[in-house]
C-alpha cells in the first residue's frame, strides 16, 4: 500500500492561515453555524392580535420582518385546547422560533417543546425556562407602573381609584401592586376597589366592573383591560394605562400610562436564533426600563405639575440603579 507523504506546514504558511482566521473575525463575518436571515418565525396567540399584550408582541415581530430579519406568521385566536396541536404544526413546518403565551397550557407546551429540539420556542410564562429549547418572557413593566401610580395618587381627588384586571396571575398581580405602592407613595390617603373579570378579553365586561367602582365613588380607573377606558370616558373621568398607549383614542380621558416595548426580548431572540446560540433563558429582564423594555408616558396637561416632576425624577432613578420597584405578585385586594 503506498503511503501519502505528510504535509508540511511552513512557518509563513501557518502564521498566513492565522492571519486569514484573524482578518475574517475582525470583519465580523457569520460564524461557521450561523443561520442566514431571514428565518422562519411563528406566533400563536389565544386572543384576537388587537389585545393589549399580544399587540405588543407583534408589532416587534413586524418590526423585524420589515427589517428583513424574519418571515413572519401568526394565528390568533387558539383555543387552550388547540394550542398544543398548533405548536406541533409550526415546528413540522420547520420554523426556527416560534413565539407564543403558555400560561393555562404549561405542561402541554414543554412536551410539545421537548419533542421538537431543533426549534426555539419563546413563551410568555409565569415560571422558568426549560432544557433543551424553552425560553420564557414576561412583561415586566413594574417600573413604569409604579410611575403612573405615583402621577394616579396625585391627581384623585377622592382618594378612590378603581382598578379592574383581567386575572389575579403574577404577571397582572405586579403590575397592579407597583400601581398602587407608587400611588400611595403621593397619597397616603388614597384607598382601591379592585376586581377582576376572569377573561383577557371581554370589553363589556371590564366596563361593567368600572361602572360600579364609579358609582362608589371612583373618580379614577386602572385600565389594565379594555373597556375600562371606555366607561372612564363616558362619565368623564380619567384612566390610566396600561401596556399601550391609547391617549390617541380617549383624548382628555388618559392621564398617564406604563408602556411594554417587546422589541428588546424579541430582537435577542431572534439574533440568538441566528448565530445558533439560542438557549432557554429567562428573556424576562428585557423588559425592563433599563433594557428600553418599558417607559410611561403622561399628560402633563391633565397631572400636577409637581407629580410630573417627581415621577420624571423617581424614572431617573430607576434607569441609574438607585431606586428598586418591589416585586409583589401576591393577588391585591380592595383597601375599602
Amino acid at each position: 500500500m503506498a503511503h501519502s507523504k505528510p504535509i508540511s506546514w511552513s512557518r509563513r504558511a501557518i502564521l498566513t492561515a492565522a492571519m486569514a482566521v484573524a482578518t475574517t473575525l475582525s470583519l465580523g463575518m457569520p460564524a461557521a453555524f450561523a443561520k442566514d436571515k431571514p428565518i422562519k418565525v411563528a406566533a400563536i396567540y389565544t386572543v384576537p392580535v388587537e389585545q393589549q399584550w399580544v399587540s405588543r408582541i407583534n408589532k416587534a415581530l413586524k418590526a423585524a420582518e420589515e427589517r428583513g430579519d424574519i418571515t413572519y406568521t401568526f394565528s390568533e385566536n387558539v383555543a387552550n385546547t388547540d394550542y398544543e396541536r398548533v405548536m406541533r404544526e409550526y415546528a413540522e413546518q420547520g420554523m426556527d422560533l416560534v413565539v407564543g403565551e403558555a400560561f393555562a397550557v404549561e405542561r402541554a407546551a414543554r412536551k410539545v417543546a421537548a419533542e421538537y429540539p431543533d426549534t426555539a420556542f419563546l413563551m410568555g410564562s409565569s415560571f422558568g425556562a426549560a432544557k433543551p429549547n424553552f425560553a420564557v418572557f414576561d412583561n415586566w413593566i413594574h417600573e413604569p407602573s409604579y410611575l403612573t401610580g405615583m402621577i394616579a395618587g396625585a391627581t384623585t381627588k377622592s382618594n378612590i381609584i378603581g382598578m379592574v384586571g383581567g386575572y389575579a396571575i403574577p404577571e397582572v398581580n405586579r403590575l397592579m401592586n407597583a400601581f398602587m405602592e407608587g400611588a400611595l407613595a403621593t397619597n397616603p390617603d388614597v384607598k382601591f376597589l379592585v376586581t377582576f373579570i376572569n377573561s383577557w378579553y371581554d370589553p363589556p365586561k371590564a366596563k361593567e366592573s368600572a361602572f360600579a367602582m364609579i358609582d362608589k365613588g371612583a373618580d379614577l380607573l386602572y385600565a389594565e383591560r379594555f373597556g375600562v377606558s371606555d366607561a372612564a370616558k363616558e362619565k368623564g373621568i380619567l384612566a390610566i394605562g396600561n401596556v399601550i398607549d391609547t391617549a390617541g383614542d380617549y383624548p382628555g380621558t388618559i392621564l398617564s400610562s406604563a408602556l411594554w416595548h417587546m422589541e428588546p426580548t424579541v430582537d435577542k431572540a431572534i439574533a440568538a436564533v441566528l448565530s445558533d446560540s439560542f438557549e432557554p433563558a429567562d428573556y424576562g429582564p428585557y423588559s425592563f426600563m433599563s433594557y428600553g423594555g418599558g417607559s410611561f408616558v403622561v399628560d402633563e396637561t391633565l397631572a400636577p405639575a409637581d407629580a410630573v416632576a417627581a415621577a420624571k425624577e423617581k424614572e431617573e432613578e430607576i434607569l441609574g440603579g438607585l431606586f428598586r420597584v418591589n416585586v409583589n405578585d401576591s393577588e391585591p385586594k380592595s383597601t375599602m
